[in-house]
């Protein structure tokens, strides 16, 4: 940490993506919709524990969906905190097309995923995919929202937050970490974290382990 950093009163936050589950290995789109954890998805999650070990975190916030929830659960071990959920931490919204496989969806947005393609990049982030599909921008709006609000109410202190894949990935574009092209949809795996510092204006990525070649859905 530099000096400019060690001057601030940073939150430390680590934004963990949940681990795989039953839909998932299946590719069917769950946005909202829930599923269970697989095993697969629990080795995961245990996984990611093992990384934190040494880690003291002051709390821990998850989206209210199951698979998240559970997936906090693991990683909490034997800590003593409560798991605080939040329904702005939630997957995006994907409207009818939640429960539907992923080639369902894609088939029936091919059309608007061409159009997007060449639209200016603010437009971009206020696309959306059907009247029920919230755009880029209304996820990162509020998962942003969220994790302003646990960074003022934890000075100097270290959170994990559990979340979803579309969540993190959306969040890192809008960092510019990557482009959308280079982290598409279903790039960002399952028990893969992002360690972010954040004053509850500014956010500083420190650490991303988790991207991946596409496969399945968020």
């Amino acid at each position: 940490m530099n000096q400019q950093e060690e001057n601030k009163d940073y939150c430390t936050l680590y934004l963990v993506r949940h681990g795989e589950t039953e839909w998932n290995k299946k590719h069917i789109v769950m946005g909202q919709k829930d599923s269970p954890l697989t095993q697969e998805g629990v080795r995961q999650a245990l996984a990611t524990a093992e990384q934190f070990k040494d880690i003291h975190f002051d709390s821990i916030f998850s989206s209210d969906s199951l698979r998240a929830h559970r997936t906090a659960e693991v990683i909490k071990l034997e800590r003593q905190l409560a798991i605080e959920t939040s329904k702005l931490l939630r997957e995006r919204t994907y409207g009818p097309f939640e429960g539907k496989s992923v080639e369902e969806y894609k088939k029936a947005v091919k059309h608007l995923l061409e159009q997007a393609k060449h639209l200016p990049e603010e437009e971009k982030w206020k696309f959306k995919f059907g009247e029920d599909i919230e755009s880029d921008e209304e996820v990162v709006s509020r998962f942003m929202t969220q994790l302003r609000e646990i960074a003022v109410a934890y000075p100097n202190k270290t959170v994990l937050v559990v979340t979803h894949g579309g969540c993190i990935r959306t969040f890192l574009v809008r960092m510019g970490y990557l482009s959308r092209e280079d982290l598409p949809p279903g790039s960002f795996q399952n028990g893969g974290y992002v360690k972010v510092l954040s004053d509850g204006v500014d956010f500083l990525l420190k650490d991303v382990e988790g991207i991946k070649k596409p496969q399945g859905s968020e």
